[in-house]
Parts: C-alpha cells; structure tokens; sequence
C-alpha cells in the first residue's frame, strides 16, 4: 500500500486522499492488493469517522474484507466502541454483523468482549439474529461477556434475550459443555448467580441448575471444584442444583434380575435419632469427608500426602526392622567347651528378628510389603497426568528395586528371601486387580437389600 496513502488513513487526512487519488485514480484499488489491510481498517482503528465515509463511497466492499488479524472494520469499530463508524458501516449493509473473523468470532462478540452497551444495541437493531451466533469454542455473546467480567454488558444481554424471547441461549453450553452459570459459578461471581438465580427476572425453570458439563460436573460441583463459597453455595441449593453424584439413580435395567432395590423414607424415630447426636459424633461429623464440601482437589492432594507418609513408614521399616540388625558375624561352634558361643549362627546386616522368630518375621515381611506397595500404587494413580511422567515412573521403579533389594539383603533364611521374592514380584500386580475387585463388590453391595417378607411370599 502506498505510504503516502496509509499516512493519510492514520491522521483521518480526507483531503489527502481527495489529492491522492486525483493524482492516481486506481490507488483504491491497489491498496489491498499489497496487503489485507485496507484503508478502511486503519482509519477505523484511528477513529476516523470522516476517513471512513470518504473510503465507503469510493469503495464501500472495503467493508467485507478482513485483515491479517481477521478482523473486519467493523469488527474494529465494534471493539473500540466509536458508534457513529459502526453506522457508517451499517449503512452499507447490515449483514456485515455476521462476517465471522478469527476464531469465528463476529462484531458482536467483540462488543460484548469490551462491554460496549451501546454498540450491542445497534448491533442487535441492525441484524438480531447475530445474537444466536457462537464462535468457534462454542461461546455465546454471553459467555464471553462473563469471561471479561463485562457484567452491565451481561445484564443488558439477558434482558434482551427475555424480550425477544430467545430463552434456549441461556443454557447453551461451550465446547467444554459449559453454561453460563458453570462460568459464574467457577468464578465465583457473585452478582452474576445472584441476578441469575433470581426469580423476580427468571421464570422457575428457565435457567438450569443441574446441567451436566464434559466432566460430569453440575454447577455446585464446579463451585466445589474451585474451592467453594458456602454462599454461593446455599443460594445454588435453595434454587434446587445438586452435586452430579445426588442425581444419579441406579435403573432398574442396569442391575441383575436377582437385585432389589428399594426406597424407603426414614420413620419418625430414625429422624430424631439422626438428629439428637452427641458432641462427639458432631465433632466426628465435622472433619468427616463431605463431598458437597471437599473440592477433589484437595482430596487428591490430603490422599498423595497420606500415600507418601504410609511409603516413607515402610521403606524405614525395611532398613531397620524390630530388634534391629546384627553388627558382627556369629559361625556355627564347633566346640563343646565354655567359649562355645550361645547365640544362633549369623552375618552382619541381617535381621536379629528373622534369626530368632522366622514367623514373627514373615509376618512382619507380608503386612509391611502390603502398605508399601499399595502406598506405591496409590501415588501412581494419584500422579496419573502430571508432566515428567516417564521420569516419575522411573523414580517409582527405582524405589520398588531397592525395596526389594534391602529386603532380601537383611533377611537371614534363603527360603524366606525366595518366597519374599516372589511376593515382591506378584503382589504390585495383584494389588490393581484385587482392589478393582473389591471396590467394585462394595459398590454392589450398597444396592442389594435383603428382601421384605412381602416380597417373599
């Protein structure tokens, strides 16, 4: 693009152009050609009013190209908020609002972006279908005036929505099955749920409280995820949202034939006794987990210290076992006199327990492999998706090994260190299997009642 011409565009100069093009007639026409940006882009970025109904005179498709941003003039004009630009563009074709840039994101995306009230009217007045438009996270005009805290913009957005009766837009969700109550509630911005959960503005049930997002959460369970804000939180309860975990129900064609499953509602007494409990047991109640209470993060992070602990506790066992370890050699007598030595025959390092009580030692052998090699198996999981993976693994190997090692070095009994050995090397591979199982049969045991003698018979 000519210099001469983009001096002109950034400085508004109209007379300049007027002269500019006198001397070559097609320098308009030139200009996108060195470029995708135009004339128009510029003066619209400077705030040129004049510049820019100059350009749509001469060449009123400038309004249609993007540049190398994707951003179109009005797009431009939209974000900045310069109102009387935006109806100079307007005027040249209201279905310049549906021209999609980067990201898919259209002049209306970025008004709500900057919170320009006034430029969303105008916008909406022009072409109002533009309101439905998503762009390419799947973000409606008010997830995004939400992500940049623009919460008037937000208010007048919705107000909108309730007037032209466009009710489904406030439950859409994003790519990351998102609405816009996840968002608020994530952010913990307060005014939004309150002006969302509000009656006086909401009919009942027009907004969902109970969506589920692409990893099972409800909006309470996003609240719950970042920490939560009890709040917040008893404002989500009284409109009637609950955790994922509540509105699961087994059905009946999920489960065997010989289950059954029933609901009964507690009698009077249970619910007096439920409620009449001790200081003790409230004193228990309050540090028990509570899943509406406890975010996962901090449970994962409590689990992985505990893990670590138990890990540590059973590693120290293995380098000093009850009664120690022996401190010298003791050779089998070979005489009958009095310095015929009266302790059992052993080597320095080995376990003064495995020498005298085998089966003391054997047990002690089996339950301390047992926690260290669950704890172990609780870090890998715990750990699952954190970056330097493969160098995590191989720290937990190399711990595994010298586990090992230490064990069958300090045992005093070949057979020992031989059945040691094939524990060690079966029990990390039986744990994953047997704990699935026995989680799993739990969890089934919860829905299996015993029958009632009505169902008997």
């Amino acid at each position: 693009m000519d210099r001469r011409l983009i001096e002109a565009a950034q400085t508004g100069n109209v007379q300049d152009l007027q002269n500019l093009i006198k001397e070559y007639a097609l320098l308009l026409r030139a200009a996108p050609l060195a470029g995708s940006e135009t004339p128009l882009h510029i003066a619209c970025i400077g705030g040129h009013t004049d510049f820019v109904k100059e350009v749509l005179k001469l060449r009123p498709e400038f309004a249609e190209e993007l540049n190398q941003d994707g951003f179109s003039p009005l797009h431009i004009a939209s974000g900045n908020g310069d109102i009387q630009i935006v109806k100079e563009l307007l005027q040249v074709n209201c279905f310049l609002c549906l021209i999609k840039g980067k990201e898919r994101r259209i002049p209306l995306h970025y008004a709500a972006i900057k919170g320009r009230i006034h430029v969303i009217d105008e916008l909406l007045s022009a072409c109002s279908e533009s309101v439905g438009y998503v762009t390419g996270r799947g973000e409606t005009i008010l997830h995004l005036a939400l992500k940049n805290n623009q919460f008037e913009a937000f208010e007048f957005l919705v107000q909108y929505l309730i007037r032209s009766n466009n009710w489904e837009i406030l439950n859409k969700k994003d790519h990351q099955g998102d609405t816009i109550l996840h968002l608020a509630v994530s952010r913990k911005q307060y005014e939004v749920i309150d002006f969302m959960l509000d009656k006086n503005v909401f009919h009942e049930g027009r907004v969902e409280v109970n969506s589920l997002n692409k990893r099972g959460f409800t909006p309470i369970d996003s609240l719950l995820s970042e920490g939560g804000d009890r709040e917040i939180e008893d404002m989500l309860k009284a409109a009637g949202a609950r955790a994922a975990a509540d509105l699961q129900s087994p059905q009946n064609g999920a489960l065997s034939d010989n289950l059954v499953v029933t609901t009964q509602s507690p009698s009077p007494f249970q619910s007096r006794r439920a409620r009449a409990q001790s200081p003790s047991e409230k004193l228990l109640h309050y540090f028990k987990f509570d899943k509406l209470r406890d975010s996962p993060n901090e449970v994962r992070n409590t689990l992985l210290v505990l893990a670590v602990l138990i890990a540590t506790a059973t590693y120290q066992a293995v380098l000093s076992p009850p009664g120690g370890v022996w401190q010298d050699d003791s050779l089998p007598s070979q005489g009958t006199g009095t310095d015929a030595t009266s302790t059992k025959p052993h080597k320095a390092g080995e376990a003064v327990m495995g020498t005298h009580n085998k089966i003391s030692y054997g047990l002690f052998l089996i339950f301390n492999s047992i926690g260290f090699f669950m704890s172990t198996y609780m870090i890998n999981v715990l750990i699952a998706g954190f970056p330097l993976q493969m160098e995590l693994q191989v720290s937990l190997f190399a711990l595994l090994v010298t586990y090992d090692t230490s064990m069958a070095t300090i045992s005093p009994d070949k057979d020992i260190t031989l059945w040691f050995t094939i524990v060690s090397i079966v029990l990390p591979m039986l744990i994953p299997i047997a704990t699935m199982i026995m989680r799993n049969h739990c969890k089934l045991q919860k829905f299996r009642l015993p029958c009632t003698s009505r169902a008997t018979d």
